[in-house]
């Protein structure tokens, strides 16, 4: 069994801006999610993108949330989409974002997203999206994969899944406990179905490839279960993808970025009680120590 390790990570380096490099050179993200009701998921991941390295970054969620992210997150582009009466991104919001769609590097869907509605709107966005872009699908936008995978197909070799295994049971349509008592054949089976990199969430996080291959982070802490905690973690895999990571490489890294992150908290604040915005900003010394020891 593969493990990622510091080792592993440090014999597959990061992309690293040159000294003349802008910040349109390490790449643009897009994040697209949110609701009324959880409106703070785009921030994480959001945060989690820059905080990987990305040079620019926009998201676009609800217009009622808009004005307050835009707010909370001054370094971003906020665009503001039609929303239902219930405070969610309407299914025709999808207009609004397609001319704005491939100057984006990598492309976060789902973070605060419902899944309820969602697949008019991944779908639209998918179908519109240059083949190549890094994409990552996370929370809702695995749901507006459920029946209609193909979807996915012409985008797979540079996408990224981060389901836990309540999201993994609905994409396969299988139940939970199924996922949770083999998580590796779950993430396999997967990967090989939609074409893309999976990175199976859970006390131990497996990231898995179409073609077979797997490797097991053990590296993760009680104290990242917690709220919003996937959301940081789907912003750092498109940063990393936006930057020019491999998909693989860049899941894995990601992971463990995720995974120290919350050491180095439990060890200063201890081991319950962090917050999933507060792991972001170990990200970059993470990144540092690792590259450091190349």
């Amino acid at each position: 069994m593969s493990r990622i390790t510091p080792a592993w990570l440090r014999a597959h380096p990061l992309p690293f801006p040159a000294a003349d490099d802008d910040k349109s050179r390490r790449g643009t993200v897009l994040v697209v999610g949110g609701s009324a009701e959880v409106p703070g998921a785009v921030l994480l991941a959001g945060e989690g993108a820059l905080r990987a390295g990305a040079g620019k970054l926009r998201m676009a969620t609800v217009r009622s949330m808009a004005p307050h992210l835009a707010m909370a997150m001054p370094e971003a582009l906020v665009m503001a989409l039609e929303e239902t009466g219930e405070g969610r991104i309407a299914p025709g919001a999808a207009r609004a974002l397609i001319p704005r769609l491939n100057a984006c590097a990598s492309l976060l869907i789902g973070p605060g997203l419902p899944g309820e509605g969602a697949e008019a709107l991944v779908g639209a966005l998918l179908g519109s999206l240059e083949p190549g872009r890094g994409l990552v699908l996370d929370a809702g936008g695995m749901s507006g994969l459920v029946g209609h995978p193909e979807a996915l197909r012409p985008h797979a070799p540079r996408a990224v899944i981060t389901p836990h295994a309540g999201e993994m049971a609905g994409l396969l349509g299988i139940p939970k406990e199924d996922v949770s008592a083999d998580p590796l054949a779950a993430g396999r089976r997967a990967a090989q179905e939609l074409g893309c990199v999976v990175a199976m969430k859970g006390a131990q996080t497996w990231v898995v490839a179409p073609e077979g291959q797997a490797m097991l982070c053990d590296h993760g802490h009680v104290g990242l279960a917690t709220s919003g905690s996937g959301d940081t973690l789907a912003g750092i895999v498109a940063g990393l993808l936006a930057r020019g990571t491999p998909v693989f490489e860049a899941t894995a890294w990601a992971v463990w970025l995720h995974a120290e992150a919350g050491h180095r908290l439990a060890r200063r604040i201890g081991p319950l009680g962090f917050l999933a915005r507060e792991l972001l900003a170990e990200v970059p010394a993470v990144m540092a120590d690792l590259s450091a020891g190349a």
